[in-house]
């Protein structure tokens, strides 16, 4: 009974993982419906004044009939750029609706799976896992990789390249020092951005300002100020701190000796970096996106199922190339959570709850306070050639004499 309860499927908890899947296109398609309908209520309205202004002119008998048709000419093609634009976004719709219907088949395939026993469940999981692989690489900017395992995998339509991309494309751009591709981004998002309050594109203006700043000509400071005027004043009642630092600026120059730590930090090259990472978050955030990649989670997941409150002791694996039990020095841990390469990970998960205690028989206490069944250090002392009476401790490899040992339970 407890074997099939622990090979039963919980749905819940796979749905919890992937609730990205679903929530993206959703967001995606929400915003492709706004920037439609903004398109046909602003075109709407330009094309009701031209032909209002079409109309009154041709009752006129001092218009001519050519500047009528020239009329009904820019209507015709304010009207096919109109449609153009539609139709992008219709086939946008078509492709994101796409998307949610492949995602949704994928989701009703593990509905069918009871148990991870099921044969199903093992094709299932392997897909799942190329998914958080390739959400893991391009969020670290392994585009082409990504695509690759994409399209081997045919499952182009599970993953958010797309947007990932896009999102790459505006990071470097920040990382190499240019906020013309960020801002436009910010302009397509400032409603929603707003009500997050975000403070990505105060921050933006602000580093053009520095930028103006660091070139230190009278011309540029003319302009800085201006800009300034225009893009940072407004914020004022948000950033009242930062729009006083702004204007100190100008008064502190990246070349200046002595210059306060304060307005050190505004020249730094550091910022961009700092910008970029701002890029993400708000990126992420206005998408619904989690912060960490998802195969970060995943492994959390099952790292806290193993772990254990000696997992984060004072002794360090020395090496992870050997896995499993086959560490030839037997000083190292057997355990994955304090390998080098998860040890970090695991380090704020929480400890696994057991409901059953595993302990082994004839359980012996070494003189560094440290417990091992009698078999197990018969087996480890057998394999590191010890000496007749000799024992070795598994993790610290500090070897006693089997006489200095305890038995835990008489």
């Amino acid at each position: 009974m407890a074997d099939h309860e622990a090979s039963k499927i919980n749905h819940d908890n796979h749905l919890l993982l992937d609730q990205p899947l679903l929530r993206l296109p959703y967001e995606l398609l929400r915003k492709n419906f706004r920037s439609a309908h903004f398109t046909v209520e602003k075109e709407s309205t330009t094309l009701n004044k031209l032909l209002k202004e079409t109309a009154k002119r041709s009752l006129d008998s001092k218009t001519s009939p050519e500047d009528v048709v020239k009329n009904l000419d820019a209507m015709i093609a304010k009207m096919r750029g109109m449609k153009r634009k539609l139709s992008t976004y219709a086939d946008e719709e078509t492709r994101l609706y796409k998307q949610l219907d492949a995602r949704v088949a994928h989701l009703r395939e593990l509905s069918d799976m009871h148990s991870v026993e099921d044969v199903k469940y093992e094709a299932w999981s392997r897909k799942r896992l190329d998914r958080l692989l390739v959400d893991y690489m391009l969020r670290h900017g392994y585009n082409t990789s990504a695509q690759a395992l994409a399209n081997e995998r045919q499952m182009h339509d599970l993953v958010d390249v797309e947007t990932f991309l896009t999102m790459s494309k505006i990071r470097e751009s920040l990382e190499n020092g240019s906020v013309t591709e960020a801002l436009a981004w910010c302009n397509d998002n400032k409603k929603e951005l707003r009500k997050l309050q975000s403070s990505l594109e105060f921050l933006l203006r602000c580093q053009q300002y520095i930028e103006l700043l660091r070139i230190n000509t009278i011309s540029k400071s003319v302009e800085a100020i201006a800009h300034a005027k225009k893009y940072i004043a407004p914020f004022q009642e948000q950033y009242p701190d930062e729009v006083r630092e702004m204007a100190a600026l100008l008064a502190h120059r990246p070349n200046d000796k002595d210059l306060p730590p304060k307005y050190a930090a505004w020249y730094s090259p550091d910022r961009w970096s700092k910008l970029a990472t701002t890029f993400v978050e708000a990126h992420n955030k206005l998408l619904g996106l989690p912060t960490f990649p998802l195969l970060h989670t995943a492994l959390s997941s099952g790292l806290s199922a193993l772990k254990t409150p000696a997992c984060h002791g004072t002794q360090k694996t020395t090496s992870s190339s050997q896995p499993g039990h086959s560490q030839t020095s037997m000083t190292s841990s057997v355990c994955p959570i304090c390998s080098i390469e998860l040890n970090e990970l695991a380090k704020n998960v929480p400890y696994a709850h057991h409901s059953k205690s595993h302990l082994d028989n004839d359980l012996l206490l070494l003189p560094n306070g440290r417990v091992y069944g009698q078999a197990k250090l018969d087996e480890y002392a057998a394999k590191a050639g010890l000496a007749e009476g000799q024992v070795k401790d598994l993790v610290t490899g500090e070897v006693y004499s089997r006489a200095a040992l305890k038995k835990v339970f008489a």
